[in-house]
């Protein structure tokens, strides 16, 4: 049975789409996996207790310290598996540090659009509606600092996270947000 040199021609592009699919969703599925682990890491350390729970860092004069009461947690790049940055959680904040080997340079996207402005702006937004409502207080509202030399990202400072789904939300997130920015200053 011989085919048309247009039947042909459709078959391949067929062929050709059906790989880039196959390939997406190859993708996507090694991204999930990779979220599951850090997910799995988070419940692993936090012992499946509330953030509440946890003690406050004492000390004030650095963001980053070797508390007892801190758990480090690896973000990892989403494709290879590597580690790319450490999230330090305590009750209070969280503080992202990217890896020595890893240079985050602010303007570099998705890093303002959505990691500042669509997941850290969201929970400034819910609370600051929650303190609208009378819900929480002014000075429990989400603040986010970052440290940089010139343009490089040093870390990343995320006061009053109060709630456990957010922190997960946060790493999860960086995790995505650095990876895209590693593979966008590539090009």
């Amino acid at each position: 049975m011989g085919y048309s040199e247009d039947q042909i021609r459709d078959i391949l592009e067929l062929k050709e789409w059906l790989t880039d699919e196959v390939e997406k969703r190859r993708s996507e599925i090694e991204k999930l996996k990779n979220n599951l682990a850090i997910l799995d890491s988070v419940l692993k350390q936090s012992s499946f207790s509330k953030a509440s729970s946890l003690k406050p860092n004492q000390e004030k004069t650095s963001s980053i310290t070797a508390d007892r009461e801190s758990s480090v947690i690896p973000i990892k790049r989403t494709g290879d598996n590597s580690v790319i940055a450490n999230a330090h959680v305590t009750a209070k904040e969280v503080v992202i540090v990217p890896s020595d080997d890893v240079k985050l340079d602010i303007e570099t996207q998705p890093f303002k659009s959505f990691f500042l402005g669509r997941i850290i702006g969201g929970m400034e937004s819910k609370d600051n509606l929650d303190v609208q409502n009378g819900k929480i207080d002014q000075d429990s509202v989400i603040n986010c600092i970052i440290n940089k030399d010139g343009n490089t990202i040093r870390e990343i400072l995320i006061k009053n996270y109060r709630e456990r789904e957010r922190v997960n939300e946060i790493i999860n997130t960086a995790a995505w947000s650095f990876s895209r920015m590693i593979e966008n200053s590539k090009k």
